[in-house]
């Protein structure tokens, strides 16, 4: 059994994974209320477990 760090995401992977939407899209997205809360605030912006985002857009996009 290996353990595994957990993989980090900024708003630009978010834009990326999610098909390419824009940044205003994806910063409404991550203001929702359903939207996974960011696990740390750097200087470069809000950080996100990808897991959870992941979750997140299987939940709210199933057919994808």
């Amino acid at each position: 059994m290996t353990d595994r760090a957990p993989e980090f995401v900024g708003s630009h992977e978010i834009r990326m994974r999610l098909g390419g939407l824009s940044r205003q899209r994806v910063y409404q997205l991550t203001m929702g209320r359903d939207f996974p809360r960011p696990v740390a605030r750097l200087t470069q912006g809000k950080v996100w477990l990808a897991s959870e985002v992941e979750e997140w857009a299987v939940r709210r996009r199933p057919g994808r």
